[in-house]
């Protein structure tokens, strides 16, 4: 994938603490758009002046709302360029939120949508942003520049702005953050430290420890099936055959062709079995399939769950109350190691991801804005390098420190404020860490420091306790991500993001493979075993009635689409 070097922003201002004033002469920083013009000296304001303003953001996710002046990140923002953001988020069903916007033809001034963007698309909800990009965006063409192609529409038009653009050399996370089987490090201790890679291996493993354990009301599997997270179930077949998270799909790495593994025998068929006979013996938790994320997460959070898939940014509230616990305890047996399993020994895992952009997903301007203008300047104003650094890492002193080799790191301290939810919260971590045009993960900064605290290896050596360094050591690794294998470029990753025509027959398919698999799926994991070749038959059949060709040639097209442009970079 193509690599954008980014320019150096007043770095240096960065490191002598000027985090919270943009700095003069930043390629196109909109800082005399907001409240008071930057100058060269941090916090001091020159006399040019205009008004403040509140602009509406919504965001189709759950989530906190709250006016951004009230956090500390966003109060610095609103002294750069005057801007509030008064963020509402989505409570209820997000088709029935949007379809309410689209109705009304009155929206928001951003709205941040998920998988009702492409009705806000059609709606004609988004405005074109191509002009106040040329006119006022010299920071988001420097960062997404190199993606425009694939950011615009068949009419040439972009309407929103991915999350995420990958920026510097790419620096892979020490740690996992994506997808993998978790298994509680306790299972691992009393095993002796076992090198676990197959699905077998893994589930024995768990058998096991159930068996001797049999008095402790133990759950050996749980997964997560509410409605938009069923993903969450259905995904891990193309990580056990040795693919990363395409969604829907797999694509063969020379004919870069996406199947679809719905139906698959060797992988789809297989993984379903493995879990139809855990639930015969008690070890699966029946529950999955009615329990709410809340409910998920609280099972998670009580140390009774030995193993699970799902990918670490949505199962980590759950995860990071047993982490907690651990660290206040000294004692992480109910703490949790993810392990890259596979289907077999000659598999190679691709679990983290490789440079990717993601296209389907982003932030748009809507025709109710007030003032599109202004908007475009804050958005380009984040794209700065201290506004990034004040993103992710926060203030220097205080969130954070530089080492006489300007190397960003935090201390003890620092990290386990940064981690705790109320501190994230308050100072607007967990408002601006996502969400807004940024720079992508393993992103890196002129200077080789990491954009993301979570990929600089000081955070992550800093960030580990006893007990991370005695699993360390037992498997002989530096850092977790060491025990998965180095990802294979995929130019087109991720196909998911591929978007697909709304009343496509694609589409149509899509829909239509997501409530047979939503039918099915519990009936192939709670048959009697006997019954399983029974009911994955009739699955089966149902799936092939389906046009999944429509599907895989809008996704193959897709995957060559972007192969070609960013080959041409």
């Amino acid at each position: 994938m193509g690599k954008k070097q980014i320019g150096l922003i007043c770095l240096t201002a960065v490191m002598m603490g000027s985090i919270l004033a943009g700095c003069s002469g930043n390629n196109g920083n909109t800082a005399n758009s907001g409240n008071t013009t930057a100058s060269n000296e941090p916090g001091v304001a020159t006399e040019e002046k205009v008004d403040k303003v509140s602009f509406s953001y919504f965001n189709a996710a759950a989530g906190k709302d709250v006016n951004t002046n009230e956090t500390t990140i966003g109060k610095i923002y609103e002294e750069q360029t005057g801007v509030n953001w008064k963020m509402e988020h989505l409570v209820g069903d997000e088709n029935t939120k949007i379809g309410t916007f689209i109705a009304s033809n009155d929206f928001p001034d951003v709205i941040v949508p998920g998988e009702t963007i492409d009705k806000l698309v059609d709606a004609g909800a988004f405005i074109p942003l191509n002009d106040l990009i040329e006119e006022h965006g010299q920071n988001i063409k420097r960062v997404y520049e190199p993606y425009f192609n694939l950011m615009k529409d068949e009419n040439g038009n972009i309407n929103f702005l991915p999350f995420s653009a990958n920026v510097g050399e790419f620096m892979p996370e020490p740690n996992i953050t994506q997808g993998a089987f978790w298994i509680q490090r306790r299972v691992l201790k009393e095993a002796g430290y076992p090198t676990i890679k197959t699905y077998d291996q893994y589930l024995n493993l768990i058998r096991d420890y159930v068996a001797k354990h049999p008095d402790e009301d133990l759950t050996g599997y749980l997964a997560l099936t509410s409605q938009d997270q069923f993903f969450a179930f259905t995904n891990p077949p193309m990580h056990l055959a040795g693919y990363p998270n395409d969604g829907g799909t797999i694509i063969d790495m020379e004919t870069h062709q996406a199947m679809d593994y719905g139906d698959d025998v060797n992988s789809t068929k297989r993984y379903l079995q493995e879990l139809n006979k855990l639930n015969d013996e008690g070890i699966f938790d029946k529950s999955s399939f009615v329990d709410t994320k809340d409910q998920y997460i609280a099972k998670l959070a009580s140390g009774k769950v030995l193993g699970f898939f799902d990918y670490k940014w949505q199962a980590a509230d759950g995860m990071n109350s047993l982490r907690e616990a651990a660290v206040a305890s000294g004692n992480h047996d109910l703490d949790y190691m993810a392990l890259p399993i596979v289907f077999d020994e000659n598999i190679k895992d691709q679990y983290i991801d490789p440079p990717s952009f993601v296209s389907n997903r982003g932030i748009g301007i809507t025709v109710s804005a007030k003032d599109p203008v202004r908007i475009i300047q804050f958005f380009d104003n984040l794209l700065t390098d201290e506004n990034q650094v004040l993103n992710q890492w926060g203030i220097k002193g205080e969130t954070f420190e530089v080492n006489e080799e300007g190397r960003f790191h935090r201390t003890e301290e620092q990290i386990v404020k940064a981690n705790e939810k109320a501190f994230q919260q308050s100072f607007g971590f967990t408002y601006f860490n996502y969400s807004w045009p940024m720079y992508g993960g393993g992103s890196s900064f002129p200077d080789g420091n990491s954009v993301g605290p979570g990929t600089q290896p000081e955070v992550a050596q800093m960030s580990y306790t006893e007990g991370d360094k005695e699993l360390l050591e037992a498997y002989n690794i530096e850092s977790f991500s060491q025990l998965f294998s180095t990802p294979d470029e995929r130019p087109w990753y991720p196909a998911w993001s591929i978007p697909i025509p709304q009343g496509s027959e694609a589409q149509v398919f899509e829909q239509k493979r997501n409530d047979l698999q939503r039918k099915y799926f519990p009936q192939l994991v709670l048959a009697a075993p006997a019954d399983f070749e029974k009911v994955w038959t009739e699955y089966y059949t149902e799936f092939n009635k389906l046009d999944v060709k429509a599907l895989e040639d809008v996704i193959s097209a897709g995957v060559a689409k972007k192969v070609e442009i960013l080959a041409g970079q």
